[in-house]
């Protein structure tokens, strides 16, 4: 018995093709907010959590966050997502 699969893949568009040739650099334009929770890329040690909960901003590109198990930590905006 066989089953049919099909395959997929990802081929952008000229457009996009063009935008990324000329230089383009995607920004991410997310506004974290206090209180919101996010993931984290690599979790702060091997038994914290691998998310985290924002408490306030300390300069536009790092957050004052804790961590479940772990305390309180500073995050740079690379290091998590939401």
């Amino acid at each position: 018995m066989s089953l049919p699969t099909t395959y997929s893949s990802y081929s952008p568009t000229p457009i996009l093709e063009g935008a990324i040739a000329s230089g383009w650099n995607p920004v991410c334009h997310i506004t974290y907010n206090r209180d919101a929770w996010v993931k984290l890329l690599q979790p702060p040690s091997e038994y914290g959590f691998d998310e985290a909960k924002l408490l306030c901003q300390e300069s536009p590109d790092t957050w004052v966050a804790w961590v479940p198990d772990h305390g309180e930590v500073v995050l740079n905006r690379s290091q998590f997502y939401c």
